[in-house]
């Protein structure tokens, strides 16, 4: 995927957590693209991150030798929490 194609919303990282991809930007002391991105889960810390689009858009290969997408975009909104116990 190239910069045109990024599509802002929710995605879902290949271990499980969803985050909410805002938008591109350009690392200033690279002049590289950047996905600005906030998790949608709690943990200490600061809540939004980025990471370089090269990366975001990686192939990973699980310890079972599965290969995934890093993430996977699901759409706008936010997944349910879940309810069951």
């Amino acid at each position: 995927m190239n910069h045109a194609d990024f599509k802002p919303g929710v995605y879902r990282h290949y271990k499980g957590e969803h985050y909410l991809a805002l938008g591109l930007a350009r690392a200033d002391e690279t002049d590289e693209i950047v996905v600005v991105y906030t998790r949608l889960y709690p943990r200490a810390g600061l809540p939004m991150s980025t990471r370089l689009l090269s990366i975001w858009n990686q192939t990973v290969t699980t310890p079972d030798g599965t290969s995934l997408a890093r993430f996977t975009y699901i759409g706008h909104e936010t997944p349910a929490a879940d309810t069951h116990s």
